[in-house]
């Protein structure tokens, strides 16, 4: 599995890229894996609040529909549309697939990092 050492992470298997006042978010490698192919994604308006521990979006696999939840508070700034017509891109390269842009953070969830969600998700994986 990868774990980018410059993204943070959340419990629920999110990861989280700061950039200047904007955080991309999408799901890990740990997530993708876990889930199967990825065969639709709902994403959330441009404009639409996202509030940090809630859902902002689901996928569908061959496997489950899953929720998607959000490690920050703020204002959805830009959705990647891209994902609505190929969701398995998010199986591919899940982090280039971000699903949301979030503008005006106000709150987030105590993230990981990199080590951290990896020894996580070890834990998590050899207890399956």
């Amino acid at each position: 599995m990868n774990y980018p050492e410059e993204l943070f992470y959340s419990a629920s298997h999110e990861w989280v890229k700061t950039e200047g006042d904007c955080v991309w978010i999408g799901i890990t490698d740990f997530a993708q894996d876990a889930l199967g192919d990825l065969v639709y994604v709902n994403l959330p308006e441009v404009g639409d609040e996202v509030t940090a521990g809630e859902v902002f979006a689901d996928v569908e696999s061959v496997k489950a529909v899953s929720d998607i939840y959000s490690p920050v508070t703020g204002t959805v700034a830009e959705i990647n549309e891209d994902l609505l017509d190929a969701p398995e891109t998010i199986n591919q390269s899940p982090y280039e697939a971000w699903f949301v842009k979030i503008e005006g953070v106000t709150d987030q969830e105590e993230l990981l990092s990199a080590g951290q969600y990896r020894a996580m998700a070890e834990e998590q994986a050899g207890g399956v």
